[in-house]
């Protein structure tokens, strides 16, 4: 199994911990799919700053391959959050740095690269719109994160998007089953092979074109484990889409309702396990924002009172 996640790389900024993370949708599903066992890469545009570094530096410790991607004079792509009763709460993005404002255009040879993975995944922040009918093209499937916003679920933008994609996956959090139900019928009216929606801890909900599958969310019996919900949905696309690829997923092999329910399964499993983690997937640092703001508020101290 090879997975290769192109788009998105970004850090979270947890200010109410003065801590750093490396994410971004795309990255967390590379690594999250590396350790459940596929092969997986990274293909982006990493801003030319020291958080561009750090993402870096993260991924060669999580063993994924990212030598096809490009750093651009920039600022990397950086989020705000805070963590309220264990939920994630976003404070604001800066729209994602050079990795959205430059983001890759595929050349043949990416083209290339990219074929020879079998799920290429992407996101609504990656800018990798106008790519998607290339890697469509191609041997691999595509994976698609449409994230929450109403502004990614227009009759244009899904029009844009969803005839090149074999797996839509969007957040429903806050939906009704109903309206989570319509908007899947949705994705697949409008081209998408598999529609996937996540709802927090209500059921989620899978649509093939036929019929809807539904699988409940795993819970942590002692909530008070539970770090932060970051990376939750992400985990759970990496683990449905490998748990689909052990039984043949492919173009020419479509996914029955048992290994739909498998894979709806997998997914939740490995979710409840990403709660009980910091930050996506750990290598959290001290936040220099944080320090420089904390070394401007202290009061000023004089040669005395340092002895």
């Amino acid at each position: 199994m090879r997975i290769l996640g192109f788009g998105d790389n970004i850090i979270d900024r947890f200010v109410d911990r003065g801590l750093i993370y490396p994410g971004g949708n795309c990255v967390n599903v590379a690594v999250f799919a590396r350790k459940l066992g596929a092969d997986a890469a990274y293909l982006g545009v990493f801003g030319s700053d020291s958080y561009g570094a750090m993402i870096r530096g993260a991924l060669t410790a999580e063993g994924i391959d990212f030598t096809r991607s490009e750093v651009r004079a920039g600022g990397s792509g950086l989020s705000e959050l805070t963590v309220a009763e264990g939920e994630r709460v976003f404070g604001g993005w800066n729209g994602g740095g050079v990795t959205v404002s430059q983001p890759l255009v595929l050349d043949e040879g990416l083209v290339a690269y990219a074929s020879g993975f079998d799920v290429v995944h992407s996101s609504v922040y990656s800018g990798s719109e106008a790519e998607l009918g290339k890697l469509r093209a191609g041997d691999a499937l595509v994976s698609y994160d449409f994230s929450s916003e109403a502004a990614y679920r227009t009759p244009e933008y899904l029009d844009r998007v969803c005839p090149f994609v074999d797996l839509a996956l969007i957040s429903c959090s806050h939906l009704t089953e109903e309206a989570t139900r319509t908007l899947l019928s949705e994705l697949v009216a409008r081209g998408a092979g598999l529609a996937l929606a996540t709802r927090g801890t209500a059921d989620a909900l899978v649509f093939d074109g036929d019929a809807f599958q539904s699988a409940p969310a795993e819970l942590i019996a002692d909530s008070s484990l539970i770090v932060d919900t970051m990376g939750c949905g992400d985990a759970f696309v990496a683990a449905f889409m490998v748990s689909l690829l052990e039984t043949g997923w492919g173009r020419a092999t479509a996914p029955t309702e048992r290994t739909l329910q498998t894979a709806l399964a997998a997914g939740s499993a490995f979710a409840a396990r990403q709660c009980l983690a910091e930050g996506a997937f750990g290598h959290g640092q001290r936040d220099p924002a944080a320090n420089m703001a904390a070394a401007a508020s202290a009061p000023t101290l004089s040669r005395l009172d340092t002895m």
